[in-house]
């Protein structure tokens, strides 16, 4: 009795052993689908200045007020100097910042998501941004509570490109066959985009809301895979030249391997000149970024920039 017993017990371990094993491999099926190996990856550049030198000033006129960018801050208790920091200092920038939280802050506004998951809280975002936003705004902006953007940056990455088509770009990292967005670059949607994640998030199927996997995916992952169902992949966005412009590390940390790498060009082999984002960065690090990206000027110095990205009605940016 006891050895019928002791099998019935194993037959039920391997059992469910195999029934979760052919669950991942379902979704590792459908994550890396057939689209996926027609998709060639491809890097996505900024416009270089003689394509704007090009335009005509009612073009420039149009693109200056047409590229309204919304900015989703995805943020919890625990990071409330990261919070104020990222309030302070670049995200009054963005043409309309909210913060989503985990739970409700008094000391903050934010939009409460009642989730401490961090890909529930995305989607859960997602979903209200686009419920509320999607006539508004043609480009969508997340970020963690430690990146640092330079919104005028983004903007004129996105001086040429169509909002209607499936966008999504920031600095890609390839795991296994799956290339994706790393969240801690920053993560930018074109509305269609948006669009077509508001769909997918309705299958359950296709994007469950845990993963449905045996081990929990990172919610950067867990959105590539859904966004692939749709057609949409992930694009690395680079400068005129070839550098990133979406940076997961902070300018203290890429400065030290430039000098490791290129010491005798440090700044050139660091960063490029119109980078988007930074990360890892303490809350006293944003205000020195902010000091040096919009305070400090060499007087008298013009940069005869050919458009003006002007800040939105009523903010105190700087």
């Amino acid at each position: 009795m006891i050895s019928e017993s002791s099998s019935f017990v194993k037959g039920v371990v391997l059992g469910g052993a195999f029934c979760m094993l052919v669950t991942l491999l379902g979704h590792i099926k459908v994550g890396h689908g057939t689209k996926a190996h027609h998709h060639e990856h491809h890097h996505i550049q900024a416009p270089n200045k003689e394509d704007v030198l090009n335009l005509s000033e009612g073009e420039r006129v149009e693109f200056s007020k047409s590229i309204r960018v919304y900015c989703i801050i995805l943020v919890k208790p625990k990071d409330l100097g990261h919070w104020a920091a990222a309030r302070e200092t670049w995200s009054k920038h963005c043409d309309k910042a909210e913060f989503y939280s985990s739970e409700n802050v008094k000391v903050f506004d934010s939009v409460a998501l009642n989730t401490n998951d961090m890909w529930v809280m995305m989607r859960k975002a997602y979903k209200i941004t686009y419920e509320h936003y999607k006539d508004e705004f043609s480009w969508f902006f997340l970020a963690y509570p430690t990146t640092f953007a330079i919104i005028e940056n983004l903007k004129y990455f996105l001086l040429k490109k169509d909002p209607s088509q499936p966008f999504y770009i920031g600095h890609t990292v390839k795991s296994g066959d799956l290339e994706y967005v790393d969240g801690e670059g920053g993560i930018v949607l074109s509305i269609e985009s948006l669009r077509r994640l508001a769909h997918v998030l309705e299958d359950p199927d296709k994007c469950p809301e845990q993963g449905g996997m045996i081990w929990k995916l990172a919610e950067d992952k867990q959105l590539a895979i859904c966004l692939k169902y749709t057609g949409v992949f992930a694009e690395n966005a680079e400068d005129s030249e070839g550098k990133d412009v979406f940076n997961t590390k902070s300018v203290g940390a890429l400065i030290k391997e430039a000098m490791s790498t290129h010491p005798q060009q440090v700044v050139d082999g660091c960063c490029s000149d119109m980078a988007i984002t930074f990360s890892g960065l303490a809350p006293n690090h944003m205000h020195v970024m902010m000091y040096g990206v919009y305070r400090l000027r060499p007087y008298g110095h013009s940069y005869s920039d050919a458009l003006v990205f002007l800040p939105p009605l009523g903010s105190d940016n700087d």
